[in-house]
């Protein structure tokens, strides 16, 4: 982005989900989330090979199977890998949801030692960050207004929204203008190029902006500019319609994807952070939607009770809605 925040990563080890956050002036200018028990970028594990594609000194491709039965594409497979062996991977791209269908996750031969899949924590040290773990986020730090956006797909800014779609093909931004172009240039782009980096939104990104007239696309392309800076991407001009098209480096799935894609679950973690933080005297009712409820697995109220040293109990609700699960303290 234009500016870089002067803080580095927190990460908050929450139950069932990892979370970590880069903030500047207390806002949060980028984000990411981690579920533990799936193939993990930078994972590596001697997997089983269950199918393979040959040429030239190297099999391109294949599909390898790690030990929590998740499969992936695997490349660079040494040529006399047989089918049944087991072959040295590590994670290069996790595994992606998308409406009706799942994007396994890719991997590749390396002979580097193996290393269980690692937390948030490690993934950002690795890439060289500035990270530390924390008990919680700061006040300012609004994590709950960064999930209600991801949730919703929808982020307002003075005169106008974006609107996020997910799709299989790319996640789609449609800017939604309720003033004059103005309100586009100085309010819309920045708050744009933050969702980017706070959803950790890559692949193929297409940004449909309102009918402008030629000027006001050339005033906004290099506004557009200005404030991917220091964003590694690619980017088409705008056209003629008011499209733009960015590709960006994809290796795990943004918030947005999560969200979209396992609401259910998504749900039942948040409700899970209200759960630990709440303060008082009393047992710990966790009321929401019957199919929130069903993913409370007995793990995470375990350790729910174990963090908070309180007795907890959960009330299925059917009237309450899978984005509006309630935490509150009750007498014992």
């Amino acid at each position: 982005m234009a500016e870089r925040p002067s803080d580095g990563w927190l990460v908050e080890r929450g139950i069932g989900e990892e979370r970590a956050i880069r903030s500047q002036d207390g806002e949060i200018v980028a984000a990411r989330i981690h579920w533990p028990g799936n193939l993990t970028l930078g994972q590596v594990e001697d997997a089983v090979v269950v199918s393979l594609r040959s040429n030239g000194a190297w099999r391109n491709s294949g599909i390898v199977r790690f030990a929590n039965g998740q499969e992936a594409h695997a490349s660079r497979i040494p040529r006399e890998t047989t089918e049944g062996m087991r072959v040295r991977q590590k994670v290069t791209r996790e595994a992606i949801a998308e409406r009706g269908r799942l994007k396994i996750a890719r991997s590749t031969f390396t002979e580097e030692a193996v290393t269980p899949p690692p937390g948030l924590l490690q993934q950002l040290t690795s890439e060289g960050a500035d990270a530390r773990e924390v008990t919680a986020f700061p006040g300012e730090a609004d994590w709950d207004e960064l999930f209600i956006e991801a949730w919703t797909g929808e982020v307002p800014f003075s005169g106008g929204s974006l609107i996020l779609s997910p799709t299989p093909a790319m996640t789609l931004i449609d800017v939604d203008l309720h003033d004059y172009p103005e309100a586009l240039y100085h309010n819309g782009i920045p708050v744009l190029a933050r969702t980017l980096a706070r959803m950790n939104i890559g692949g193929n990104i297409g940004i449909d902006f309102p009918t402008l007239d030629k000027s006001d696309r050339k005033a906004i392309d290099d506004r557009l500019s200005k404030f991917l800076a220091d964003w590694p991407h690619e980017r088409t001009a705008m056209n003629g319609f008011g499209f733009v098209q960015i590709v960006a480096r994809l290796e795990q799935p943004s918030m947005l994807q999560r969200l979209a894609c396992h609401r259910v679950g998504a749900a039942a973690r948040f409700l899970l952070r209200r759960a630990e933080r709440l303060e008082g005297a009393g047992k710990i009712e966790l009321a929401a939607h019957p199919a929130v409820i069903a993913k409370l697995t007995e793990e995470w109220l375990a350790e729910l009770q174990r963090r908070t040293g309180r007795e907890v109990s959960t009330r299925p609700d059917p009237t309450l809605a899978i984005e509006a699960p309630h935490a509150q303290l009750v007498p014992r």
